[in-house]
């Protein structure tokens, strides 16, 4: 599920981006090459159609922001100290040091 949220978003981000950029504005943008949107979307032109398809487009892209913020912190809660198992492990002790006779250690 949060695969398809995570491209879901890249593809949101690209609409948003090509429907800002198509918008009308003081140096026109994209839309000098969109062709006769007057036509399609009436003697206005799309500016009333792209502000509300961006502006929906925007809160979905929230909605979806938020929800894959809720489910990756609902996958990433789980610590590396959850998965040690809780049964006590036996260390081990220490080796036992050679026993060495005291002659040899008494060199005259």
């Amino acid at each position: 599920m949060a695969e398809f949220l995570f491209v879901f978003q890249f593809v949101l981000a690209v609409v948003i981006t090509i429907s800002v950029l198509l918008q009308k504005s003081s140096s026109i943008g994209l839309g000098a090459y969109s062709g006769s949107n007057e036509s399609i979307f009436g003697a206005k032109g799309p500016g009333g159609f792209l502000a509300k398809f961006t502006f929906v487009a925007g809160i979905i892209f929230i909605l979806n922001t938020l929800a894959l913020l809720y489910l990756y912190n609902k996958q990433e809660s789980k610590s590396l100290i959850d998965s040690v198992p809780l049964t006590p492990v036996e260390t081990p002790s220490a080796p036992a040091l050679p026993i060495v006779p005291a002659d040899l250690n008494n060199t005259k």
